[in-house]
């Protein structure tokens, strides 16, 4: 069994390979690779040239943190195939970050910070992912390393560190994903709507980057976001004295999301079936502006953000008691079921990142480099999408012969 995945995996990275130019390089890359795949606990340089006869230590090492070799031909292949197992009009481009737990200090991007995966501030590398998932079968295809204030006003530490000199400026997260969102479109990517978590979500350059590029997107958002009703209206309000008002400005005043929804209609909603049968929740959708806009001075309620792009503003009542909240630019016509699936669809990402971690070894990298930490992260996206196709070819072979039996 062993011996067909491997002779499986060296058929599948003949495109990459060949981009690598150089014959050491073309060996390294696959060994690195199977060792991701292989057996053991840890899936650090050291313990996977171990297992290889013919690749020592030193130079799968030098293969990822020191070796002249250009990366973008490979996540250029990995795209590609990437479209090609689940890129679709029906896809999702799902847009996430996963922490990598990391001691000590000298690791590129590494700090005290929020870490997802413990659920509490921890000494972390935070990684941007963007993931393209078709129904419930997810391939990454960006892991981005997220540089904190305190790496950035450091240029000495980033210098010792090998940060090139294009990521040395400070970028919030939701830039980072812009910047992503955009070099995967570029590349033809197929998908139908980008999703993203609350911490995305709250940024209104990050919803109004992804509408000004024609994209639907569905993002959580916090509770307390300010909203308009859709109908509100600009008007010019009517001065007491002094000089006539020279701006317009909105008839009614802007309320949190969760105030917004208190009197919506609320209906038990499902949007797949799960292992233990149909998944639900209680939804209320209405539609809206967002309080996004330019901000104005108004009346004695001093600076308000004007009214936006009129949207979803979907609500969430889970069996758990809580409450979430969504904005979504899908089309008014959208049936809520379709706007709960499509909030809903964000999780198998959350899959990704921990498969990624638990079966491929996303955190077990242990240099400090900028660029040995990118290249670990590649290989590791380059197996996932590996095993990704065996098991969907493996399901395929399933459903055909099932079709079989069934027409015999």
């Amino acid at each position: 069994m062993e011996t067909d995945w491997r002779k499986d995996l060296e058929r599948w990275l003949a495109p990459f390979v060949s981009a690598l130019g150089h014959r050491a390089r073309r060996t390294m890359c696959p060994a690195y690779i199977a060792g991701l795949i292989g057996p053991g606990d840890r899936k650090s340089i050291q313990p996977m040239a171990a297992k290889v006869d013919d690749v020592s230590y030193d130079r799968l090492h030098h293969f990822i943190g020191a070796g002249i070799w250009d990366s973008a031909p490979l996540e250029a292949e990995l795209w590609r195939q990437a479209d090609a197992l689940v890129g679709s009009a029906e896809s999702w481009l799902i847009i996430d970050d996963t922490a990598l737990p990391k001691k000590g200090r000298n690791s590129v991007g590494v700090a005290p910070q929020y870490a997802s995966a413990l659920g509490k501030n921890a000494n972390c590398q935070t990684m941007v992912s963007v993931t393209l998932a078709r129904g419930e079968v997810p391939v990454m295809l960006s892991l981005r390393l997220f540089l904190p204030e305190s790496w950035t006003s450091d240029p000495a530490r980033m210098e010792r560190a090998g940060v090139p000199d294009a990521h040395r400026v400070a970028k919030t997260k939701p830039e980072m994903a812009i910047a992503e969102v955009d070099r995967v479109h570029a590349a033809g990517v197929r998908f139908g709507c980008v999703l993203a978590d609350a911490g995305y979500g709250l940024s209104a350059p990050f919803r109004q980057a992804l509408s000004d590029r024609g994209l639907a997107w569905a993002v959580g958002i916090p509770g307390r976001q300010k909203v308009y009703p859709a109908d509100v209206a600009l008007i010019f309000p009517v001065a007491g004295r002094g000089r006539p008002r020279q701006r317009h400005i909105p008839d009614s005043r802007s309320i949190a999301a969760q105030t917004m929804l208190e009197s919506a209609k609320w209906r038990q909603v499902s949007w797949r079936r799960g292992t233990k049968g149909r998944l639900s929740a209680r939804f209320a959708a209405i539609r809206v502006r967002v309080a996004d806009g330019p901000p104005q001075r108004i009346g004695t309620m001093g600076a308000q953000h004007m009214p936006g792009e009129e949207v979803w503003l979907v609500g969430e009542h889970r069996s758990s008691g809580e409450r979430k909240y969504y904005l979504s630019n899908l089309p008014a016509d959208t049936p809520i079921r379709k706007l709960a699936g499509a909030i809903k669809a964000r999780w198998i990402c959350e899959q990704a990142h921990q498969q990624l971690k638990e079966e491929l070894g996303l955190d077990h990298f242990e240099g400090r480099s900028w660029t040995g930490l990118h290249r670990h992260t590649l290989m590791t996206m380059i197996a996932y999408a590996f095993l990704q196709a065996r098991r969907l070819k493996a399901a395929g072979r399933e459903k055909k012969s099932r079709r079989s039996a069934a027409a015999a």
